[in-house]
């Protein structure tokens, strides 16, 4: 391939660039770049943010909202700087045909982190809106029928008892649909079976819980965390760890781009090294920031290793598919963390995975484990069969009193065929007329069955699916191309005053080729005041746009910030405990967002120009009889 030039590479390079970060970096390196001698990634990852900042709405900023251009014009000129964004298509029409209610509800949901298991469709297939539809006669026959779920139909989880690592030594019964569950997420995260043991826990803290509560502390008394933000289950981490006589330590981020302290954290890391076969304790690592979108090299893990440490990875805020150019066999961190939920923009409940080596076992100690659970689908039943029932002639029947009639024998009979006979069917109930006067009721589906013949026993998951078949280059591109272009679209925002006070400031990463699609900003008032989160984010819930908030912490201020520091740190103080920190509005990106999604955020953000538009909500609040919103 001949050397592009610059001036060509700056046409071409957004466009067709498919470089990835180097997951070798090492983290005190400095790479001595020449302008004339840039290496062909190096190259790209530069071109890709210049030409971000230089042609997406180049030498312009907006201080009005109502000026800013309409969502085709900014499509067009996004389209004109990522004409590649174009051959991501394929994620629309499965948002399209898989997550309709998105698009009905017009509602942008930008606060989902973790692994979508199911679609909406999928949902829909089980829910029966109207009442009407669960009446029908036995001369009736349908093929879209399904049974009249009240809630979702795929699991709930139920506590399960026992300790941890008496569970991974030897094993508990699990039902067909848990192994079957296990084996997909294992071989969408490509986690071996043969080197891993997966455990489904609540939710993430108590996977983080419970790693604390089991691991050695006694004999590895140091906890080191590396999170530039506050988390719920690092904290019930940290407490649970401390209570068994652990030291916890963390990782502190440079003001104001928030890289990690490269040679504070390595001084953390190999401190009293010179005994290495000598484990120091647990090493936490978030492979990027769910709140800032910052990615943290993997030669960390390496490092730790080499130095005595055993480490847990948090996968929980990885991208789609991420996970295949992790390198799991290459680290082989001794646990590993991630979260599902059900339904993407619809429902979020759900339950962490915690995957443990089996050759870690060793490291973990007989204590309470609390948050260990058990999947259980919702209808809970134990056969899958046909049921011949013999009704009276013209008899309606309603699906949902199915059961108590086999319980209470009102059916004349009841003939129970052996599901094996029956070929693989998709998950609902069917009615096929056999006479006048009996019916057949096939219920097909995932279930638990007693019996674990059926080897073959699988789980659709479509969300999983889909995510597979789009695979990591297209998704990674789309989610750069809309991040960088909402992160370069926010700070075109400033306010009419002859001062021209940014609207936003935004923390972390700013446009960069391989920055998580995450961002974490502030929006300040004309007096440069800060908005508190909390209240942007109501506010954006009424515009139909779910966004979160959190707590910036563990900054490192350089003396050159000195007069920030004190300001900004005062900002986020606590009224609880005094925890120096920032408190910001963060978005997250999912596989399924669009142009559309970011550019609505953009818009909203753009209202705060306006002067008046706080109190405008206020009293809007107030005139629909709603809660206020305190300002």
């Amino acid at each position: 391939m001949d050397t592009l030039t610059q001036n060509e590479s700056s046409q071409t390079c957004p466009q067709q660039c498919c470089c990835t970060t180097s997951i070798f970096t090492s983290p005190n390196s400095q790479t001595t770049k020449s302008p004339k001698h840039r290496n062909s990634s190096s190259e790209c990852r530069h071109t890709f943010a210049s030409s971000t900042t230089s042609l997406i709405f180049p030498n312009t900023h907006f201080t009005n909202h109502e000026s800013l251009p309409s969502l085709q014009e900014s499509f067009t000129e996004f389209s004109k700087v990522y004409p590649q964004y174009s051959e991501t298509e394929q994620v629309d029409h499965v948002r399209a045909k898989e997550y309709s209610h998105l698009s009905v509800s017009n509602h942008t949901c930008l606060d989902y982190i973790g692994i979508g298991l199911f679609s909406y469709s999928q949902m829909q297939h089980y829910h029966v809106h109207d009442s009407s539809k669960t009446e029908l006669s036995v001369h009736q026959k349908t093929q879209d029928y399904s049974p009249p779920f009240t809630d979702m139909p795929f699991f709930s989880i139920s506590c399960k008892t026992g300790f941890l690592k008496t569970l991974l030594l030897h094993g508990g019964k699990d039902s067909e649909f848990e192994s079957a569950m296990r084996k997909r997420i294992m071989k969408y995260l490509n986690v071996s079976e043969n080197d891993y043991y997966m455990v489904f826990t609540a939710n993430r803290t108590s996977a983080f819980k419970l790693v604390a509560d089991c691991y050695h502390f006694q004999k590895s008394r140091k906890l080191l965390t590396v999170y530039d933000h506050e988390s719920e289950a690092i904290e019930a981490m940290i407490g649970s760890s401390e209570k068994r006589g652990a030291k916890a330590m963390s990782a502190e981020f440079s003001w104001p781009r928030l890289r990690i302290q490269s040679a504070k954290l390595r001084k953390m890391i190999v401190s009293n090294g010179k005994k290495k076969k000598n484990k120091k304790g647990l090493f936490v690592l978030p492979l990027h920031s769910r709140v800032t979108g910052s990615r943290y090299p993997y030669i960390w893990i390496s490092i730790a290793q080499e130095n005595g440490w055993n480490v847990l990875v948090d996968a929980c805020a990885l991208g789609s598919k991420d996970m295949d150019c992790f390198g799991l066999s290459l680290f082989q961190p001794d646990f590993l963390i991630c979260s599902c939920y059900k339904v993407f923009g619809e429902n979020p409940s759900g339950f962490g995975c915690l995957f443990i080596k089996k050759t870690s076992i060793s490291m973990l100690e007989t204590n309470s484990s609390v948050g260990i659970v058990n999947l259980v689908p919702e209808k809970n039943q134990k056969d899958s069969s046909i049921l011949t029932l013999h009704l009276k002639e013209e008899e309606p029947f309603y699906m949902t009193s199915l059961s108590a009639k086999f319980e209470k024998g009102e059916a004349s009979e009841i003939k129970i065929i052996d599901p094996h006979e029956e070929s693989k069917q998709s998950q609902r109930f069917e009615i096929e007329e056999v006479d006048d006067k009996q019916v057949q009721i096939l219920q097909k589906g995932v279930t638990v069955k007693e019996s674990e013949k059926n080897e073959d026993f699988d789980i659709e998951c479509k969300c999983l699916d889909q995510v597979d078949s789009l695979g990591l280059i297209l998704i990674n591109d789309r989610a750069r191309y809309l991040i960088n272009w909402l992160v370069n679209s926010m700070s075109k925002l400033k306010h009419p005053n002859t001062e021209g006070v940014p609207l936003v400031k935004i923390y972390g990463p700013k446009v960069k080729f391989d920055r998580g699609p995450a961002i974490a900003f502030n929006v300040f008032d004309w007096k440069g005041e800060k908005v508190e989160p909390v209240l942007v984010q109501k506010l954006a819930d009424r515009s139909s746009i779910s966004i979160s908030y959190g707590l910036l912490h563990h900054i490192w201020f350089a003396d050159k910030y000195g007069d920030e520091k004190g300001r900004i740190l005062k900002e986020g103080k606590k009224k609880e405990r005094e925890k120096d920190g920032i408190s910001v509005v963060t978005a997250a990106l999912g596989f399924l967002a669009n142009f559309e999604d970011v550019y609505k955020l953009w818009c909203f953000v753009a209202r705060f120009l306006d002067a008046d538009f706080v109190e405008k909500e206020r009293w809007r609040y107030t005139a629909l009889n709603q809660k206020t919103v305190e300002v």
